[in-house]
């Protein structure tokens, strides 16, 4: 027997549940683990919702793009490309792309990833 899709609802509500998360971490914690590590863990998580609140796609489909967006904003870093745009030091350009590209960050990515997929399987719904 198929499960039922799960209601977009449920996304909408992790959506703002985790963007109203990174305000305040970005606001308010300045450390160097939540800040950076979980924090990118959640950015993960919350473009995820957002893709599966806004679009039809399957978690396969939304994680990828997911993905792929969390990367080409790290090679974005790496290539300094604020900067290049003249927006290096705007602060909120800093706070939503970041400041500078670490490694580490694609770690975080994937671990935002595998959680996706753990929550997704544990939660009641079709969630694939």
């Amino acid at each position: 027997m198929a499960r039922p899709e799960r209601p977009r609802s449920v996304f909408i509500i992790a959506a703002i549940t985790l963007f109203a998360i990174e305000v305040v971490i970005a606001l308010f914690v300045r450390d160097a683990f939540i800040r950076p590590y979980i924090g990118d863990v959640l950015a993960v998580a919350l473009v995820y919702a957002v893709l599966r609140a806004a679009t039809p796609l399957s978690l396969r489909s939304a994680l990828g793009i997911t993905l792929a967006i969390a990367i080409m904003i790290e090679v974005a870093q790496a290539a300094k490309l604020l900067s290049a745009l003249g927006l290096g030091e705007n602060e909120l350009a800093r706070i939503i792309f970041g400041g500078s590209f670490d490694w580490l960050d694609l770690l975080a990515y994937a671990v935002g990833g595998i959680v996706i997929v753990l929550v997704e399987l544990a939660m009641p719904g079709k969630g694939a």
